[in-house]
């Protein structure tokens, strides 16, 4: 249970970092968001996998992943837009 968590923390930082990355632009996010959004992704991404029957095969998960990391920039540009609006007004 612990190793799962703790799993999911990780591989979640991970997946959103590359999501921030692979998304063009500069994201106005924190850190904390990034590994949130991160981790839900990877939690998301799984749950889809599974659900596609791709979740869990021999060797490395390369679907999975990919899923995973396509929700990932998905969630990042999300945030990025209720971030960066919330506190910016345009002026004219």
């Amino acid at each position: 249970m612990i190793g799962t968590i703790l799993w999911a923390i990780i591989g979640g930082a991970i997946v959103g970092m590359l999501g921030r990355l692979l998304l063009p632009g500069r994201q106005n996010i924190s850190v904390w968001v990034t590994i949130g959004v991160g981790i839900a992704a990877a939690l998301l991404g799984g749950v889809i996998a599974d659900w596609l029957g791709v979740g869990d095969t021999k060797g490395i998960d390369w679907i999975r992943h990919a899923i995973q990391i396509a929700l990932a920039v998905l969630f990042v540009y999300l945030a990025a837009r209720v971030m960066g609006s919330s506190g910016r007004r345009k002026t004219a």
